[in-house]
């Protein structure tokens, strides 16, 4: 493999999961590994878990660590990328300034660049999915939570520090729900699967009847944006109308995009994407009514291509990107 073009490793962080993969010269996989985050261990474990999934997945992929070129992690929340600190992950308990690119070079004596994980989804979708031959698109991450990213002029707008691109906490709501953030209000507190999942079981407990309570064996603390999905996808009303009801407030977010950015393309990727058109139809519809009508006229909005490994691949091409300017 040639020297000057090293396998690489990515890494996603995300609230829930943690996904290292190996990447050669090529831009082929070579190797995979998902492990929990289990972040209410706090922020020491974490990094320990990472730091054994990073060594874990270059020896799956038959390497040695001084064959690796460079690291790249995508991490959820702000990052600092000037002083390799996260410096807040509301999804990620007390991660609050640390540091974890030289925490992770002094332990695996490699180069670590990184970045917000939904910066790294856009940059892997421009090159590599549903982006290819766009210059203008905002990539949107809608799970646990909701990240954005932005590809302005075919390059990745990462603002002065990093943290561009917070799309998760424009208020959308004044005095709406609590978010994670701790304002109110908040584009992720009003469209994300948590959000999905407050709004069905606030009207459960109302007393409103649904198929979703028998899927979460009778527990409604437990009906989740899956489960509000399966339950659509069964035809259940209530369900339904969940969905559309958090679809109109995806769509005002999308609106406030569009108006603001003018893209070509919106990418919507993160667990809840996988509804469909059945969360999409109706965003779409409102970000019409609420956007202004040339920009929200242009923009298609369409799904992930690169699904689950948007992250993590970003984070791949971005550190090999930062190794390059170094050599």
């Amino acid at each position: 493999m040639a020297r000057s073009n090293p396998p690489v490793v990515g890494v996603d962080i995300g609230g829930t999961k943690i996904i290292a993969a190996v990447f050669n010269g090529d831009g082929a996989m070579l190797s995979r590994i998902y492990c929990l985050t289990l972040g209410s261990e706090g922020p020491a474990r974490v990094i320990n878990r990472i730091k054994a999934t990073i060594g874990q997945v270059i020896e799956k992929a038959g390497l040695e660590r001084k064959q690796v070129g460079c690291v790249g992690v995508a991490a959820a929340g702000a990052i600092d990328i000037n002083r390799g600190l996260v410096a807040d992950s509301p999804n990620l308990l007390r991660w609050h300034n640390i540091p974890l690119r030289d925490k992770l070079a002094d332990s695996l004596g490699r180069p670590v660049f990184m970045l917000n994980d939904a910066n790294a989804a856009a940059l892997a979708e421009y090159r590599l999915g549903a982006g290819r031959g766009l210059n203008n698109l905002i990539y949107i991450t809608v799970s646990t939570g909701i990240g954005g990213g932005m590809i302005i002029n075919g390059e990745l707008y990462q603002g002065a520090d990093g943290s561009a691109a917070e799309i998760g906490h424009m208020i959308i709501k004044i005095g709406g729900p609590v978010c994670a953030c701790g304002k109110r209000g908040c584009f992720e507190s009003m469209a994300s699967g948590t959000a999905i999942a407050r709004l069905a079981q606030k009207r459960l407990r109302r007393g409103e009847e649904s198929i979703m309570v028998g899927l979460a064996h009778d527990k409604v603390g437990d009906v989740n944006a899956q489960v509000v999905a399966a339950a659509a996808r069964k035809g259940d009303a209530l369900a339904l109308a969940v969905i559309e009801e958090s679809a109109g407030y995806l769509g005002i977010g999308l609106a406030n995009l569009v108006n603001l950015m003018n893209p070509q393309m919106i990418i919507i990727g993160g667990g809840v994407s996988k509804m469909g058109d059945m969360l999409l139809r109706p965003a779409r519809k409102s970000m019409k009514v609420n956007g202004i009508d040339l920009p929200a006229q242009t923009v298609r909005v369409v799904r992930s291509q690169l699904g689950v490994d948007a992250e993590l691949t970003g984070a791949a091409l971005y550190a090999r990107d930062m190794l390059r300017m170094k050599v």
